[in-house]
């Protein structure tokens, strides 16, 4: 047999044939029993109970999922409350503490809120003292009379009219604002049935006066105390940056001053024009007291430097009854007549044209204004708003109706401020440049009606120029000058006359019941 495998070996010509007789050359492994760890290792614990139903190994299994199923509930944990240490009883003396320091009802034994009852001890008293003075501040309402401010103060009304007698022969009554405070020091009464009298009164009836009343025995005596009053117009001066509004804020300027001053520069100039590097310069007229209020007053001169082009340079001027802005040069403004919508040079007449988007000759029943986008426009003049909103090829449109069955139209707006129904003013913006509707780009379509018609706006009269000349140009120019002069923050400095007075110290009430 070995010879047979040798010489199967040596006729090998493969690894596999090889390995064949490798395998018959190893002797046979002998058979032995299973111990009882290998008899443990094939047990199966876990049988699949949806396999072998009814078999021996199925029961089992049965039995296992049971004894399992049965521990795991015995293990449950209990779910019920889980008891702490029990808070001590509080003592009967700590319980009264807490029990007067709770909010809670009488009944389950509170002590909030209870008062003791007056016993036979309490002997109750023949009357009630009364304060020796009383010091109150009334204020001066709109439309209300001197008089009736004292009576509802307490001020006897005999006492009330012969205060109002003495002040009206220092001041006229109508100068004392609405709102003015008005200090009132009532004296001690022989009777509560008669009133308290007046012991001392004092306001500020202008802005450069107060007035003092002092009563004694029935009568009274007025003192005048004058106020020294600064009226330094304040000149504030700035360059424009990023946003003309923000660097004028920034300066000092109110929010009201600086919409009255964009109020008359874009009458002169679009807004767009304005460059970073020109320098606003504003004049208000402003009053400051010595004893340190101070009142901003109206615009006297609206100016921007624009560098190499020309100044704008704006003046208040009053000319009889009639105050208007006037420019540098003495040319103003005179009302009555239609202003220009917007500022911007003519671009369309009116006639017959060929539409520029329709492409075929039609009526062009007003005119067109070149314009930047968002430019103001101005109502030409006073009336009220008939119509605002989208109409057609013009687009977002106001119609102002000026009466005597004259009306003017605004059309392609980019956005509207008039509402219908409203007054107008004129200048007073009404919307915006824009292109919308039939457009080709921003401009301001400008019409005019007389009697429900279509007529030519360059037939109506625009604002005519009024010019200063002799010596009312002399003064203007002198005015201009001075204002021109003012430095800006000289409206700031110390107002001569002014002085500081040390607070007084404060006095104790027990000191002011005994002095």
């Amino acid at each position: 047999m070995y010879q047979e495998g040798n010489a199967a070996f040596a006729a090998a010509k493969s690894e596999d044939e090889i390995e064949i007789v490798e395998a018959m050359r190893r002797p046979l492994r002998q058979f032995s029993p299973p111990t009882w760890r290998d008899r443990i290792a094939e047990l199966d614990l876990i049988p699949d109970l949806g396999n072998n139903i009814g078999s021996l190994v199925w029961f089992r299994g049965l039995a296992t999922f049971t004894v399992l199923s049965v521990g795991a509930l015995s293990l449950l944990p209990d779910f019920g409350p889980v008891y702490g240490a029990a808070m001590p009883v509080p003592s009967v003396s700590e319980m009264d503490e807490a029990r007067s320091q709770m909010i809670m009802p009488l009944a389950l034994g509170a002590d909030s809120g209870r008062r003791m009852a007056a016993t036979e001890k309490v002997r109750p008293l023949a009357g009630s003292p009364e304060r020796p003075t009383i010091e109150t501040v009334a204020a001066l309402g709109r439309g209300e009379s001197f008089v009736r401010v004292l009576e509802r103060a307490g001020v006897a009304s005999k006492e009330a009219k012969a205060v109002e007698a003495m002040v009206s022969g220092a001041t006229s009554l109508s100068e004392v604002e609405p709102g003015t405070p008005i200090e009132i020091r009532l004296g001690a009464r022989t009777s509560k049935s008669q009133p308290r009298p007046l012991e001392h009164l004092t306001f500020r009836a202008r802005f450069d006066l107060r007035l003092s009343v002092k009563g004694a025995g029935g009568r009274f005596s007025l003192q005048r105390e004058a106020i020294a009053v600064d009226e330094t117009p304040l000149r504030i001066r700035g360059i424009v940056g990023d946003s003309l509004y923000r660097s004028a804020r920034a300066a000092g300027a109110s929010a009201d001053a600086i919409q009255s001053y964009l109020k008359i520069i874009v009458g002169r100039i679009s807004l767009s024009d304005v460059q970073p590097s020109d320098e606003f310069d504003i004049i208000m007229s402003h009053k400051r007291a010595a004893t340190g209020e101070s009142k901003p007053g109206e615009m006297l001169y609206a100016g921007l430097d624009r560098g190499g082009n020309s100044k704008i340079q704006m003046l208040k001027w009053t000319n009889g009854e009639n105050s208007q802005w006037f420019e540098a040069s003495g040319v103003g403004q005179s009302k009555g007549q239609f202003a220009r919508p917007v500022a911007g040079a003519l671009s369309s007449n009116y006639g017959m044209r060929r539409h520029p988007i329709l492409g075929y000759m039609r009526m062009h029943a007003g005119v067109d204004f070149g314009a930047p986008y968002g430019a103001p426009i101005f109502a030409t003049a006073d009336g009220s708003v008939d119509y605002a909103g989208r109409k057609g090829g013009y687009g977002n449109f106001v119609q102002i109706n000026h009466g005597g069955g004259l009306a003017s139209g605004y059309g392609h707006m980019s956005r509207i401020v008039a509402r219908p129904g409203s007054r107008v003013r004129q200048g007073q913006i009404i919307g915006y440049v824009g292109s919308t509707g039939l457009s080709t780009g921003p401009h301001l379509h400008y019409e005019m009606y007389r009697g429900g018609r279509q007529i030519n706006p360059t037939s109506v009269q625009y604002v005519q120029r009024a010019q200063l000349s002799g010596p009312d140009l002399a003064k203007f120019r002198a005015k201009l000058n001075g204002l021109k002069a003012v430095k800006p923050g000289a409206a700031l400095a110390a107002v001569q006359g002014s002085r500081k007075t040390a607070a007084a110290a404060p006095v104790r009430e027990i000191n002011k019941l005994t002095g």
